[in-house]
């Protein structure tokens, strides 16, 4: 990769990444607003709330708090240049953990109830979601025989027909790591209708609280991008498959309702990972004519 592409890469995964990924997010408002009758906000209403958010005053409970966020926004933008610049996958992974890691343990040193609670619940989503996202990387190893990502942006054939297992899975993580209904166990980020609200993020406000929608804006396309491997040649074809990803967790969040945390967990560990195994094997037992 020449030094004009990786910088190319990067001003596309820290500058432009953003910028798409508040549009995929006042789109996700949209379509929600539509899909329950109403006309909802403008596209671009995150951005206004971003404003609004670094302009009021900065006081904090936990300035702890607030350098955890920033480690969780920072961990979020490593992440996606890591996929964009074609990196190792399981890198890109324990840099994506280290921020949920970070994320929680923020959660944890705020002293409200609602913290504490929305904060352990948030543990059982990464327990949830991560080997999901683990089993995609040892899925694109076992067909391109390379953990980086470039491999699957290069690959002659789609993984997609072979790994359609991972589509229904990578649709539970944009639930869970979108905190979308009938994941939003932890938080919910754009309704009040549970116990614990914002769960980690009770007593965040002002600009820590816009490092957490900054944060959210990567993750969107961060897990687009990911979702996007499986089919990533033509670009225009991966790019599909990541927004119907995100579409189909956007239907899914109207028309479910929330369950309990041992819900998530018994589809996690009984239903996803057996599922998600049982296509690895099938992956292994045919590697001789993929990669």
């Amino acid at each position: 990769m020449s030094i004009v592409d990786t910088v190319l890469r990067l001003l596309l995964a820290v500058v432009v990444a953003p910028w798409v990924g508040m549009l995929l997010v006042g789109l996700d408002r949209k379509l929600s607003a539509r899909l329950q009758g109403r006309v909802g906000p403008p596209l671009t209403q995150p951005f206004y709330d971003l404003v609004k958010l670094l302009a009021k005053q900065g006081d904090t409970t936990s300035r702890f708090q607030t350098a955890c966020l920033a480690l969780f926004l920072a961990s979020n933008v490593v992440s996606l240049a890591l996929v964009l610049m074609g990196g190792d996958l399981l890198v890109m992974l324990f840099v994506l953990a280290f921020g949920a890691v970070a994320y929680i343990v923020g959660g944890f040193s705020a002293k409200s109830p609602y913290s504490q609670l929305g904060t352990q619940r948030e543990l059982l989503q990464l327990l949830t979601y991560e080997p999901l996202l683990v089993f995609l990387a040892v899925g694109i190893y076992l067909r391109t025989g390379s953990f980086l990502a470039s491999a699957a942006f290069s690959h002659a054939e789609p993984l997609l027909p072979e790994m359609p297992v991972f589509v229904l899975t990578l649709i539970a993580v944009f639930g869970i790591k979108l905190r979308k209904s009938p994941f939003d166990i932890a938080s919910s980020p754009h309704h009040g209708h549970q116990e614990v609200v914002r769960g980690p993020l009770s007593e965040v406000a002002g600009p820590s609280l816009a490092l957490v929608e900054l944060a959210h804006w990567y993750e969107v396309v961060l897990l687009v991008a990911l979702a996007s491997l499986l089919w990533a040649s033509p670009i225009w074809a991966g790019a599909l498959v990541g927004l119907g990803c995100l579409l189909a967790s956007i239907v899914v969040d109207n028309v479910a309702a929330r369950l309990t945390w041992s819900w998530m967990l018994r589809f996690g560990w009984l239903v996803a990972v057996p599922a998600s195994i049982l296509n690895l094997i099938y992956l292994y037992a045919t590697r001789g004519g993929g990669g």
